[in-house]
């Protein structure tokens, strides 16, 4: 280890600035969100520096640097593009046992100054010792997408309860076991969310209650239409903590494979007029695990609130006081649209886009047809790959162009993806003559005429007319 990590608490502290041009401008600014009491020196000093110092409670100072300005300070940043003044600034600091930062140079160096992941007061510093700063920063970059900005109003939630722990427990041990059950369980998404009081008030009934006692709760968490890179970083953290997961057939199996290693996994995919579970047994069985004191993930493909049941699945929650949260997903006609190149919306086709159920109750058209046959919206249909020839006859039949634009676009999002293009006359024979698989989406309207237009852009590599 060529470094020791530390963290320097700056608050109302005095610290030299050596430099008034670019870079100085970008440590001072890090400088100020540490609260330290900022001194420029520079024969030059940007205007945008010079203002946020002295906005501060800093000073500037247009002179050349010189020994005596490291009198009182605790730490020194030099940040010019002259390497004789950076040398000299890094010996004089040496002399003086003082820590001393020379930007870019390392070997001048008695601190390095990290890439910061800020989640105050949760902080992560990420370093290379100067030799790869690219490199410091793409892991960062990493990091900030594995951690949410909401981190910071957990571990504030946590440093407001810590001395109310800390009483509670004489035992170290003990309190190690507390923390670790209440920052991954109700509270902690409590906290995240905002709830901050909430989460309190959970954390102090659980101090009154026997500490092998724990509640379950309930992730209804949209899975996007079928490449995990659509995931939102909520859905991969609860994801990651689930101890139990209910998953359905549209659920892919890369998506899957971010599910928590040790989980238990439970299938409970319908297929049409094929169920592994009816409705009422996946919602009992999400309410029993709960129940049970278990983290229960409902990995629901697309957006569990549209054509996803999801309302039905947390009312019994609801109604048992069960704890739960829903994550929402990218729904299938985003996704597939998008990665076909069809817009759903566009000036010059549509003004508004209709999410209909294809899946048609007792195979019967019961749809307010009327009310779909106009030219200026776009209409997506879910489900609708056993009924694609009844949708296409009946919209004609009430009076839509059978020349209408049309595409049904098959295992959408994946790298299976097929954009079945035609009318709304042509489509269905089409299909028949091809071995089309579900999940399927179909898009009807001027806006499905863009395809080709677009679909490089939309990433239909693996297209068909």
């Amino acid at each position: 280890m060529d470094y020791l990590p530390l963290f320097f608490d700056l608050r109302g502290k005095p610290v030299l600035l050596v430099g008034g041009g670019t870079i100085a401008l970008r440590k001072a600014r890090l400088l100020i969100k540490a609260h330290a009491l900022v001194t420029v020196v520079a024969p030059e000093i940007g205007h945008e520096l010079e203002s946020m110092v002295l906005a501060n409670g800093g000073s500037v100072h247009r002179e050349p640097y010189s020994e005596r300005c490291l009198d009182q300070v605790v730490l020194v940043i030099s940040a010019t593009d002259q390497a004789d003044i950076n040398q000299q600034v890094a010996e004089d600091c040496h002399q003086r046992r003082l820590p001393v930062n020379v930007v870019d140079s390392p070997a001048l160096c008695s601190v390095i100054m990290p890439a910061i992941v800020d989640r105050s007061p949760l902080m992560i510093g990420i370093s290379s010792g100067g030799e790869a700063p690219v490199l410091a920063r793409m892991v960062r970059a990493q990091i900030e997408s594995a951690i949410p900005g909401a981190y910071s109003q957990l571990a504030t939630f946590a440093s407001r309860c810590r001395d109310r722990v800390k009483a509670h427990f004489a035992d170290g041990e003990a309190r190690r076991r507390f923390w670790e059950r209440i920052l991954s369980g109700p509270a902690k998404e409590m906290a995240l969310s905002g709830n901050i009081a909430g989460a309190e008030g959970y954390l102090l009934d659980q101090l009154t209650q026997p500490q092998d006692a724990d509640s379950g709760e309930v992730y209804l968490v949209g899975a996007g239409p079928g490449d995990p890179d659509l995931l939102t970083f909520k859905a991969l953290r609860l994801m990651q903590q689930a101890e139990v997961v209910l998953y359905d057939r549209l659920v892919s199996a890369p998506i899957l494979d971010l599910v928590r290693r040790d989980a238990e996994r439970i299938y409970v995919g319908k297929k049409r007029a094929e169920h592994a579970l009816e409705q009422t047994e996946i919602n009992q069985l999400l309410l029993d695990l709960a129940l049970q004191g278990k983290r229960v993930l409902r990995l629901k493909g697309g957006d569990p609130f549209i054509f996803g049941r999801g309302g039905e699945e947390i009312e019994l929650l609801a109604q048992h006081k069960v704890p739960f949260q829903v994550v929402p997903g990218i729904t299938a006609a985003s996704g597939c649209a998008c990665y076909a190149g069809i817009p759903l919306t566009h000036r010059d086709f549509a003004q508004s886009v209709r999410f209909v159920t294809g899946h048609l109750k007792n195979g019967t058209c019961d749809l307010s047809w009327d009310e779909l046959v106009g030219n200026d919206q776009t209409l997506v249909f879910y489900m609708g790959l056993a009924s694609l020839p009844e949708i296409c006859a009946e919209l004609v039949a009430h009076g839509k162009d059978p020349a209408t634009p049309a595409a049904l676009i098959e295992q959408g999002t994946t790298p299976r993806q097929q954009v079945h293009t035609a009318t709304l006359e042509t489509l269905p024979g089409l299909v028949a003559e091809r071995e089309v698989r579900a999940p399927t989406l179909l898009i009807i309207g001027g806006v499905v005429s863009l395809h080709e237009k677009l679909r490089w852009f939309g990433g239909d590599a693996a297209h068909m007319e």
